[in-house]
Formats: structure tokens, sequence, C-alpha cells
């Protein structure tokens, strides 16, 4: 990690995104201002219009790439960064916006935009590590404050994060919520889910979204064949794989392992 060292400089870029993950930085409030003290911020556009030019120490990326000008610019932000971190399900998945990549792209944008000839991007949204050497992930969507002032305090004092490996059905068990699968029949994706988010969804009643991706080893479909009992389960589990974390591998193969189940027996 970071050796010690006199203001290390930070920055914080972002592609294509809600700047969810950002806004999450900026409202850690008291813990930001004592890393404030700790680095030198030299580039975050969310914050301040004075934007320094690399190398950075640590650099937070946001987002994933769409078009063909946000790929060159990450090249030449990976040369610039000695570490370099994804936060958010759009940097380490590909986000929402990777439903493209299942789809029609000039469709989408015929649908969307009014001259669709004016846009040029890609036909995928693709996450960062898919482009270049990523150094460590922060999952989420939004991702958690806490999780991120434990990335930025450990690069900081010089070793390597640590952030929870679990499920999400372990924090839930422990904050003594009853399982939605087994009480209410809601399908969840929990057992296939990585914690972070403190299991606030089963909490009320709502089955896990799936916001932090896939677990460490998930097994999708074992999830899939074991709670479901009908084609509006099946299409309710796969609308919930279709969401933040879409993109991920172990998330899309068992969408799309779904969707057609759902389509050919609609089909009959």
């Amino acid at each position: 990690m970071i050796k010690a060292m006199s203001k290390p400089k930070l920055a914080v870029v972002k592609f294509a995104s809600c700047d969810g993950c950002q806004l999450t930085l900026l409202d850690a409030e008291d813990e930001l201002l004592a890393i404030a003290d700790a680095v030198h911020i030299a580039h975050f556009a969310e914050a301040s219009s004075t934007l320094e030019p690399g190398p950075y120490d640590v650099t937070l990326v946001e987002g994933s790439i769409t078009t063909q000008e946000d790929l060159e610019r990450l090249l030449r932000l990976r040369a610039d960064s000695r570490f370099l971190v994804t936060i958010g399900a759009c940097a380490t998945a590909g986000g929402v916006q990777a439903l493209r990549n299942f789809a029609d792209h000039d469709e989408f944008l015929k649908a969307v935009y009014a001259h669709p000839e004016y846009i040029h991007s890609l036909r995928t949204s693709t996450p960062i590590s898919d482009h270049v050497p990523v150094d460590f992930e922060l999952r989420g969507c939004p991702i958690d404050k806490h999780q991120l002032i434990e990335v930025l305090s450990s690069l900081i004092a010089g070793h390597r994060p640590r952030t929870s490996s679990e499920c999400v059905c372990q924090p839930c068990k422990r904050r003594g919520t009853v399982c939605v699968v087994v009480a209410q029949g809601i399908a969840c994706l929990g057992p296939v889910t990585q914690a972070g988010c403190g299991s606030i969804c089963p909490a009320y009643d709502r089955g896990c979204y799936g916001c932090f991706g896939p677990s460490r080893q998930p097994n999708a479909m074992a999830l899939s064949e074991g709670i479901l009992q009908g084609a509006s389960d099946r299409q309710q589990l796969a609308n919930l794989l279709s969401n933040f974390n879409v993109a991920a591998p172990a998330f899309s193969a068992e969408s799309q392992r779904l969707w057609q189940l759902s389509s050919r027996r609609s089909s009959k």
C-alpha cells in the first residue's frame, strides 16, 4: 500500500454514472474533513473546480465505460495512478446501463434521443476492470460510507483495506430479521449477494435487490431452483438479477437462463 508520506494525492473521477457514489464521499462530512487533513484532494470535480493533473497516489473511479472517449481517458488515468480503486456497481459491474449489453443498442438510442445520430456511444457498458488493472473494488449502489472510509484510511495508513466478504444473509440474521423467503415466499438475492448495505431491504419485508453484487462464491442457479415455485416467481427473480449488477457474470448468466425459461413457458 502507500508508504508513509506527507499528503498523498487523491483523485476522484467519474465515467458513466449517476454520481451517487461520489455523493457518498461528500456525505461523509466529519470523516471527510479528517481525510482531507491526511491527503491532498487534487482532483474531485464534484467538490471543487480546481482540477490538478496527475500523477495521483490514489484514484477513486466511479462509473462504467460507455464511450470510446471515456476508454481513452481511462487508459491515461490508469497510467497516472499508483492505486486505482473502483467504487460502485457501475464501475465494478457496468451498472444498470449495462442492460444495453443484452438488447439492441440502436433501438435504445432511438427510444431515448430525438436525434440519435448525434450520440456516439459504445454498444456495451463495461466495468473498469475489463480495460485496466484495478487494485481494489468497492461494491454497492451506492457504496457504503463506512466501507469507503475504511478503504481510504487503510490506503493512507499503508495496509490493505478490509471489507466484508459475507453474504447479505449473515448480517441479516445478526440483526434478528425473519427470513422473507422462508416466512413470506418473497424472492430475495441475499444468499448470493455480498454484504455491505446492512441488510436493509429484508428488515422492511422486501427481498434483497443485489445492490452489492455477487458474493465471493455465489450459486445463483441453486437459489433459483430452491425458492421458485412458478413462472411468476421465475420472472421476479430474473428482474432482481437484471438490476444494478446485471453484467456481473454470476448474475448475468442466471438472469439470462431465467428469462429463456420464462419465455418458453409463456409461449406454450
